[in-house]
């Protein structure tokens, strides 16, 4: 590469918090017209590095220069008056303006709507996006949001994107329109940077990447000059297997059979329409869909936790005996000795408690077993310190509260007690969201440690990618329905988007 000026140019920034140092004296460059990939295990310092950058955080030692310049950045205003932009995994948007009007929303003196609607469609002509921009933000898809979310920073000035986990919640498809866009941008010289855990991403999108381990800088190469093997130990700083295992299933039998399942939400939008399909065990059943397309209602109801409007869940033991599950509490499904591990999608709002430390919260699963007042507390010590090990979780020990760890670390915790609890049926929702590739490897091995004991494992995902790797088969859900259920060997991710998009597609009952 020539020796060009960086648009960014960050040296020796370092952050702590309390007694976490999460970035130490990081360096970093950014060049317009590039789009670079920011990689890193969980709690590497990736979004704090990134956040200090579009002043949401301050550094507490280290300079930033912008174009040469040194400069101070103390707000997102002051990030945004340097031509700085991040658009974050949670969009920040009203649910009720529209696009035009959550785009313009406090910028300051006088606003015309109709002006900024026509300055908002030349932005959308230029770089390729598709939004309305009359339209509510209710009304839009996970993708038309983070598109507004995109524009409104481009509207503000940006030169300089940031973009964290932009794909985490995308179909294939809409993750090619938004590459589209990226490489739209960075041909107009925009600088762009995306952190994500997707090595087929990096290697498909960016120009060049950039890697962290714990918190400091450890190198950046072109992309074309590497691999994933490479980058993946570069962040683990060891050799890391990056192969999922796809055993066949042994001995399987249904063990979990739905029928014509129907489920309404609170204000009656349906959500699941007359859903049916066999879990078997000793295998991984996965399930595919766009966010919000009846995943989380299905396991719900699966666990008890989901009232259901008709249909049946019929759980089947091993000699054939046949039990309903609906109108059924959780607790009584567990008293039957079926054990429904549910790894939520929300988890500190579902799964653990935030002020409790490691062990109290691996007690969650088990203190009704205790004796009258008296919980056992020694066993979930040990399998707090169990889950610490085996998933090599950054904490400084089991009684540390929950809420001081990374999210990854936070969902390494939840997914290790969800598995430990010996189900013989493991429901999971998003088990690796946000998890970096080695930590989502680790557990990729246990699901398929559980499948290997007979259980009957229903995974959902959003990574197409892993699902054609694990999965024995996929059931595709669009808008509630059940568009079709596909081998996981042999399916292509084309087919699979398409069914996640429009009804039918190829519908192989597998």
């Amino acid at each position: 590469m020539e020796k060009k000026t960086p648009a960014v140019k960050m040296r020796n920034i370092t952050k702590r918090f309390g007694s976490i140092l999460a970035n130490d004296k990081c360096w970093l460059d950014i060049y317009r017209g590039e789009i670079l990939a920011l990689l890193g295990e969980n709690g590497s310092g990736k979004t704090t590095l990134m956040n200090m950058l579009s002043g949401i955080y301050f550094p507490d030692e280290g300079e930033i220069s912008i174009d040469g310049k040194p400069v101070v950045i103390r707000s997102p205003k002051d990030a945004f008056d340097l031509g700085i932009g991040m658009i974050h995994q949670h969009f920040k948007l009203v649910d009720v303006l529209t696009a035009t009007e959550n785009i313009v929303l406090g910028l300051d003196g006088k606003l015309d709507l109709k002006e900024a609607a026509k300055k908002i469609r030349e932005i959308c002509d230029t770089y390729g996006f598709e939004v309305d921009p009359d339209q509510k933000i209710y009304d839009m898809s996970v993708s038309q949001k983070q598109t507004v979310e995109i524009i409104k920073v481009l509207y503000r000035g940006a030169d300089i994107l940031i973009l964290d986990e932009p794909t985490a919640v995308l179909t294939p498809q809409e993750t090619d329109k938004l590459f589209a866009v990226l490489r739209n941008m960075r041909n107009d010289d925009k600088a762009i940077v995306i952190i994500t855990h997707k090595m087929h991403e990096v290697e498909a999108l960016s120009d060049r990447v950039a890697v962290l381990r714990h918190g400091q800088f450890i190198g950046d190469m072109l992309t074309k000059d590497t691999d994933a093997q490479e980058m993946t130990n570069m962040m683990v700083g060891r050799p890391v297997t990056l192969n999922i295992d796809r055993p066949e299933p042994k001995n399987p039998k249904p063990r979990i059979e739905v029928k014509g399942l129907t489920v309404r939400s609170m204000d009656g939008i349906l959500k699941l329409d007359d859903v049916s399909f066999t879990a078997n065990s000793g295998e991984i059943l996965g399930i595919a869909g766009i966010s919000g397309c009846g995943q989380k209602e299905l396991l719900e109801a699966i666990a008890g936790l989901q009232p259901t409007e008709g249909g049946s869940i019929t759980y089947i033991e091993d000699d054939g005996t046949r039990e309903e599950l609906l109108g059924k509490d959780p607790l009584s499904i567990a008293e039957m000795g079926v054990t429904l591990s549910f790894v939520p999608e929300d988890r500190l709002g579902m799964g653990l408690v935030g002020n409790m430390d490691l062990s109290d919260n691996m007690m969650l699963r088990s203190f009704r077993r205790g004796r009258g007042i008296f919980t056992d507390r020694r066993s979930p010590k040990k399998l707090a310190e169990t889950v610490v090990q085996e998933l090599e979780v950054n904490t400084p020990g089991v009684s540390t509260p929950v809420r001081r760890l990374s999210g990854g670390n936070v969902q390494k915790v939840l997914v290790g007690r969800e598995i430990s609890a010996a189900p013989t049926v493991l429901l999971t929702a998003y088990a690796v969201r946000g998890l970096d590739i080695n930590s989502s490897y680790m557990i990729y091995d246990l699901i398929n440690r559980q499948k290997a004991e007979g259980v009957a494992v229903i995974y959902v995902g959003e990574d197409l990618d892993v699902l054609l790797e694990l999965a024995d088969r996929i059931l595709v859900l669009c808008g509630g329905k059940v568009s079709g259920i596909v081998p996981g060997r042999g399916a292509t991710k084309r087919d699979v988007g398409m069914m996640m998009t429009k009804m039918g597609g190829n519908q192989a009952n597998a």
